[in-house]
């Protein structure tokens, strides 16, 4: 069992290395709004806020580490360009940051990079070099570039000048909202969650106060939780996530001597959690949360934050996502929430049952929006056909409701997920 460390001695960057931070990063990034989530506080019974970085310039809040990196290189680094690794937010990040100070900016992506983040990475002026089949491989072809050119290489997370700008985010939600009592911000490998806690705790302990902060990492990729237990960063094996913005193997060195003084849980969630965060923002927020963003809201809407959490903040880090992927998950998030149902319904094969089993999913006050009707199904008899339904319902209740009033006449669905 982790328990935080005390923050007496806390890594990483001062306050007054934050706030000067923040004069920098103010050149291009926004002040991001703050949205009430009464739909999240009905559910916690405390007032929720949505701290809305998916609306920041380039799509997440990496402008501000990576602009204030850049921004403190010497004039002589400047010269030599910069070279950065990324499947998306920090490429954006710093390709946009490089192009206002005019720095020559390398980018490396993995070869299958979501195509909208490979557009606008290189519409922020960055040459674009496509590498490697995963991060980590392309991580490794930017160092060779680095080491060949001279290129100065800008971290994603494990930097004190990254951790300074991503904390300016932590002083402008304070500024928001002073009485805020608990945080709770995506990690993954612990830029944004260090900046934050360093700025917050900072300035807690001169009010007096303490602000609690909860990570959430996605759990097919999760190392913090391992690394905090050992006392020292673990590199684990990732599993497939949908949340690849957070889906890192080992945490910063840095980043992680921050987090086990500062951060007081860090806690884990599923990606059906995950997509049911993505869908409930898009239909009650109206908001267009990447994964790794929304994390935050799983983590809270799943029961995984326990305690009192009085006014609370979680931070939405960014709203890149490709349209086909938000595709899938909303349809999977209603799927797992019960309001997609797929059923697989073996019939005689003989006339007016197709008809008659619509009909009886219509007096369930149900819609089918997809028909699939085949002789060849696993285990059919000869003299059965199996008709697969796809069916909007409004929830759980109502999706028992259409397979009971499908067993009730005779008939035998089966849900397939």
């Amino acid at each position: 069992m982790w328990q935080r460390v005390s923050e007496q001695v806390l890594a990483g960057p001062s306050l007054a290395e934050i706030e000067a931070a923040r004069e920098a990063v103010a050149q291009v990034a926004k002040v991001t709004p703050l949205e009430s989530a009464t739909f999240l506080g009905e559910i916690v019974g405390s007032a929720v806020y949505l701290k809305c970085e998916n609306l920041q310039r380039t799509g997440s809040y990496k402008i501000r580490g990576a602009y204030n990196r850049l921004s403190r290189l010497t004039d002589a680094e400047k010269s030599r360009g910069v070279v950065a690794a990324s499947a998306g937010n920090h490429a954006q990040g710093v390709a946009y940051a490089a192009r206002e100070l005019g720095i020559r900016a390398t980018i490396f992506m993995p070869i299958g990079v979501a195509l909208p983040k490979l557009q606008a990475t290189k519409r922020y002026g960055a040459e674009v070099v496509l590498e490697g089949a995963i991060v980590d491989e392309t991580l490794r072809a930017a160092a060779r570039f680095a080491e060949e050119t001279g290129a100065v290489l800008i971290p994603p997370f494990d930097h004190t000048d990254v951790v300074a700008g991503q904390g300016t985010l932590g002083l402008e939600l304070l500024e928001q909202l002073p009485d805020v009592d608990t945080v709770i911000v995506p990690i993954g490998g612990g830029g944004l969650i260090s900046g934050v806690a360093s700025a917050l705790k900072q300035r807690a302990r001169i009010e007096g106060r303490d602000i609690r902060i909860v990570g959430v990492q996605a759990a097919g990729a999760a190392p913090y939780p391992v690394s905090l237990a050992e006392g020292r960063p673990v590199e684990i094996v990732i599993t497939p996530t949908i949340a690849d913005g957070i889906a890192v193997s080992r945490p910063g060195v840095l980043n992680f001597d921050i987090i086990r003084h500062a951060v007081d849980d860090v806690v884990t969630v599923s990606d059906d959690e995950t997509a049911q965060a993505m869908l409930l923002l898009l239909e009650r927020a109206k908001l267009v949360v990447e994964p790794a963003g929304a994390v935050g809201v799983a983590a809270l809407l799943s029961g995984r934050i326990t305690g009192e959490l009085g006014t609370t903040a979680i931070i939405l880090s960014g709203g890149n996502i490709d349209p086909l992927m938000l595709d899938r998950v909303i349809s999977h998030g209603l799927a797992t929430s019960e309001r997609y149902l797929k059923l697989r319904i073996p019939l005689p094969d003989r006339p007016g049952q197709l008809a008659h089993t619509a009909q009886l999913v219509a007096s369930a006050n149900a819609n089918v929006v997809e028909v699939l009707h085949t002789r060849h199904g696993t285990g059919l008899q000869i003299s059965e056909v199996e008709l697969e339904l796809h069916i909007e319902t409004r929830g759980p209740e109502h999706a028992d409701e259409v397979i009971r009033t499908l067993r009730d006449a005779g008939y035998a669905p089966r849900v397939d997920f």
